[in-house]
């Protein structure tokens, strides 16, 4: 198995640049996620990598060695589309061994691969149907292990369950976690615009918008500590409550002024260069709890009550124009459309940008 460098890696399609000079280190047996909105380059940089898209600057390496003129069959990787591409007119065997029989393995050898993915993905029981006599997840899984069967250096996925409704997806994305332990020393890369697999199968994730890398690291710490507005407002369902401000003070603990005149002790430090700055303050849905007492971080009316059993999401007017701030609560909450709430959060879940949208640190 193997490790991948990106190194300044550029795309262009004639005078249009879609991937300006990515920069990513990827180690033996991770798991990386590209994730973002359509259009941010994610496939395109998933399909540079399998050779199906021309590199037009930069370099790759797989394994220590550049390949960005290698053929896609040189590289020792393997892809799982959106579309799981079976023969219809073979069996689950047959698919998954076609590959195999196309690179001439013995018959033994072909028998080997295909029984022990098979195993892996819980699939012996369907080696002799055809595909449509299998599920959508089945598919899917049978995708998956015509993959594992090349024993490839790296798999990667674009978005493999775009196509499976709701449940399959749960199951599937249960099943790709359960392959990846199975696999500790294999590397994967995984497509999605979906936060929620992004946030569950993912040892780092990507972020990527406009062909650009806004922030790289493991889940929680892009959910805690997003480098900018785009990362804090993408990661995370509901998005991050973001909030117009003006630096009052400044210091180790900044003060900042929210509409309607608030002032809220931020507890992030900002340097005395910044008093009267303009910047966004931002508290996410789950960090919002309501409280009864004189201490509060901002007030609204309830315009929009959503119980969803686990969890109650608030939508409160009253503090910025046009969005309503979302509290999301724990449980069944008894608050009505049309009552006067107050928020209060912990000074660590508090998060401040500058006017370029990125993060004072704390």
């Amino acid at each position: 198995m193997a490790g991948l460098i990106l190194k300044d890696l550029k795309k262009s399609y004639g005078s249009v640049d879609v991937i300006h000079g990515v920069d990513l280190d990827i180690q033996q047996g991770e798991f990386i996620v590209f994730v973002g909105p359509s259009g941010c380059g994610k496939s395109t940089l998933l399909r540079m990598i399998a050779g199906l898209e021309s590199i037009t600057g930069g370099t790759l390496e797989i394994d220590g060695m550049v390949v960005n003129d290698v053929p896609p069959s040189k590289r020792g990787i393997a892809m799982v589309f959106q579309s799981y591409a079976l023969y219809p007119h073979m069996t689950v065997y047959d698919n998954m061994a076609f590959g195999l029989r196309i690179a001439k393995q013995s018959n033994e050898e072909i028998e080997r691969r295909v029984r022990s993915a098979a195993e892996i993905l819980q699939l012996t029981q369907y080696l002799d149907r055809l595909p449509k006599a299998l599920s959508g997840g089945q598919r899917q899984r049978v995708a998956i292990g015509r993959a594992i069967c090349r024993d490839p250096k790296v798999f990667l996925f674009d978005e493999p369950l775009s196509n499976l409704d709701a449940a399959l997806r749960v199951a599937t994305r249960i099943e790709i976690s359960k392959l990846n332990e199975s696999m500790p020393d294999t590397t994967m890369i995984y497509v999605t615009h979906d936060q929620v697999e992004a946030m569950t199968l993912a040892d780092r994730i990507v972020v990527l918008s406009g062909g650009y890398i806004e922030q790289v690291g493991p889940p929680m710490e892009l959910y805690s500590r997003p480098a900018n507005l785009f990362v804090a407002q993408f990661i995370g369902s509901p998005a991050m409550n973001i909030i117009p401000a003006t630096i009052a003070t400044t210091g180790a603990s900044a003060v900042v002024s929210l509409a309607g005149g608030k002032q809220v002790d931020t507890g992030i430090a900002v340097a005395d260069s910044e008093a009267g700055a303009k910047a966004s303050f931002g508290v996410r849905p789950e960090d919002l709890v309501v409280t009864q007492s004189g201490e509060f971080l901002f007030e609204g009316t309830v315009s929009l009550v959503e119980h969803l059993g686990e969890v109650t999401l608030l939508y409160v007017d009253g503090l910025t124009e046009g969005e309503p701030i979302i509290a999301k609560l724990t449980g069944h909450q008894t608050i009505n459309r049309g009552d006067t709430v107050r928020f209060q959060a912990e000074k660590d879940k508090l998060h401040l940008f500058n006017a370029s949208g990125r993060t004072y640190r704390k």
